[in-house]
């Protein structure tokens, strides 16, 4: 093989490309901002311990660190802090709990977080999410419409609180 195509270098790897960050506004709860401080400082032991491997050879693991570190400190350069807390509880907004009653009588209760700490399972939401959308400003009693791929579905705010820490 000719050496014209052999590409050699000091084994380091180029960086990995970035993790896309979001174009919408960054907020978080005191819950979600301790959550990203948390994940990066173990991304960064993680990178520690990958360093001091006394085998480096693989050095793509120690790429991936790098590339999730400056990811999480890019989510925590552009947080809005969001504290439930501080919120009147007449309205639906970012960092509260809503609960809502649908046609067939059942109810169930969102909580609006921010996009790092959304976890639908959870019922967890992003306030760019559309029943977010659809319940950010409305009051206890309001109805609303969440436009749902499946088709419209009302919702009527039955209340409204701090999330449970």
């Amino acid at each position: 093989m000719s050496r014209a195509f052999v590409k050699e270098g000091d084994g380091a790897l180029d960086p990995l490309p970035d993790l896309p960050l979001s174009a919408h506004p960054n907020y978080v709860t005191p819950r979600g901002l301790a959550a990203l401080h948390a994940r990066l400082q173990t991304r960064q032991t993680d990178l520690a311990a990958l360093k001091s491997r006394p085998d480096r050879l693989d050095k793509l693991p120690e790429a991936a660190a790098e590339r999730d570190i400056r990811y999480l400190e890019a989510r925590l350069r552009s947080a809005i802090p969001v504290d439930p807390a501080t919120h009147s509880l007449t309205s639906v907004a970012s960092g509260l709990a809503v609960t809502v009653e649908d046609e067939a009588g059942q109810t169930q209760t969102y909580e609006i977080t921010g996009e790092d700490e959304a976890d639908p399972a959870r019922f967890r939401i992003t306030p760019h999410a559309p029943l977010a959308r659809a319940l950010l400003g409305a009051e206890v009693g309001d109805r609303v419409t969440w436009r749902k791929p499946s088709g419209a579905t009302d919702l009527t705010v039955v209340k409204i609180e701090c999330p449970p820490a």
